[in-house]
Parts: C-alpha cells; sequence; structure tokens
C-alpha cells in the first residue's frame, strides 16, 4: 500500500495498493484498489526502485522520490492479514475469502488497513499509523483516517492473541463499538 496524508492538518490525501513483485530495479504492481483513479484497478503498473543504505528512491508519483526506511519489517505480527471472521451470538464465525475485502498490513512498527472491492471498484475506507504488540495487548495509534479525521490522534488498545496463522482482535472499535475479530495470515507470495 502507498498512502498519502497530510498529518498536520490531520487530512487523508489518497491510497493504492495491491500484489508486487521485484525483478532487479523493476517493480510490478497489480493495482487492487487507487482512490485517486479507478482506471488503475485491475492494471498492471511498472516502476522503477533502487535501494541503499536505507533510502529507497522510487518513481511511483511519477517522479523521482527518496523515502527512508522506519523499521525492518520484521517482528512477531509482520506480514498481511486478512479479516476473516467475527464473534457473533457468542460464537466464531469465520467467512471464506470474497470480492469485498478489508486486509491489514503490520511491518515491525507501522499498520494500514484497507477495505475494498477490487471486482466493482470500490473502496470503503483505510487507517494506518504506528502500532505495539506486548502481552496480548495491541496498541494502535491513528496517524491517519480516510473516514473520519477527528479519529487521528487517537491510540485504541486491544485485547490480541496470535494462534498460528490466526489472530484474535477483541475490544472497541474506533466508534467505540465492541468487537471480537479473526483476521488470517495471508502467505508470502
Amino acid at each position: 500500500m502507498h498512502t498519502t496524508f497530510d498529518k498536520t492538518n490531520k487530512k487523508f490525501i489518497g491510497s493504492r495498493g495491491g500484489a508486487y513483485k521485484f525483478s532487479g530495479n523493476d517493480l510490478a504492481a497489480s493495482i487492487e484498489f487507487n482512490t485517486q483513479n479507478k482506471d488503475q484497478i485491475g492494471q498492471q503498473i511498472n516502476y522503477k526502485f533502487s535501494a541503499k543504505d536505507k533510502k529507497l528512491t522510487t518513481d511511483l508519483s511519477g517522479k523521482a522520490e527518496s523515502w527512508s526506511m522506519l523499521d525492518n519489517g520484521t517482528g512477531a505480527m509482520a506480514g498481511t492479514w486478512r479479516s476473516s471472521g467475527r464473534m457473533q451470538d457468542g460464537r466464531v464465525v469465520l467467512s471464506p475469502p470474497r470480492a469485498r475485502k478489508t486486509f491489514k498490513i503490520l511491518t515491525g512498527t507501522r499498520f494500514q488497513w484497507s477495505a475494498i472491492n477490487a471486482e466493482t471498484k470500490e473502496f470503503f475506507g483505510t487507517g494506518g499509523g504506528t502500532y505495539t504488540f506486548a502481552n496480548e495487548k495491541y496498541t494502535e495509534n491513528i496517524e491517519f483516517f480516510s473516514r473520519d479525521s477527528s479519529r487521528v490522534g487517537a491510540t485504541l488498545t486491544f485485547d490480541g492473541k496470535r494462534d498460528g496463522d490466526l489472530w484474535h482482535h477483541s475490544g472497541r472499535s474506533s466508534k467505540g463499538t465492541p468487537i471480537y475479530e479473526i483476521w488470517k495470515l495471508e502467505p508470502k507470495q
């Protein structure tokens, strides 16, 4: 995922994402969502990149840009997680993969979730920032949120337990409603 936001003014600008593959200094991105250009959804877009000394240079925005590495992308929760179930009427109900999906990418210290439907080119929302996971407590510090900028700066803490490739996540949503979600770790491609 690639997201642009104005942290100071709490303004979400845009987000896009999908699967990608590297070959040499080429990055091939299969776009699943793009809030600023729906015509790119379903397309493969090729970019150039180079990486050296914790700096990445790319042409993601059509011009050369330099990015600094914030963490090494490792940790107990690092990976791409897909929402796969919820607690309903006191029991866990798993749902099969479908076109509408919510996924969350975690690095060692950063998170971003997005809810999309690549088939219909619908975008339902995204948010992200920093996180910690220790002693079965998962805490998010929200730095951007596409649906409600008043949530920027909020800290949300959840009970969290990882069981193999499943992550049980419970607490209160950004709106304060109780949630119990199950996330499944997507296999690396």
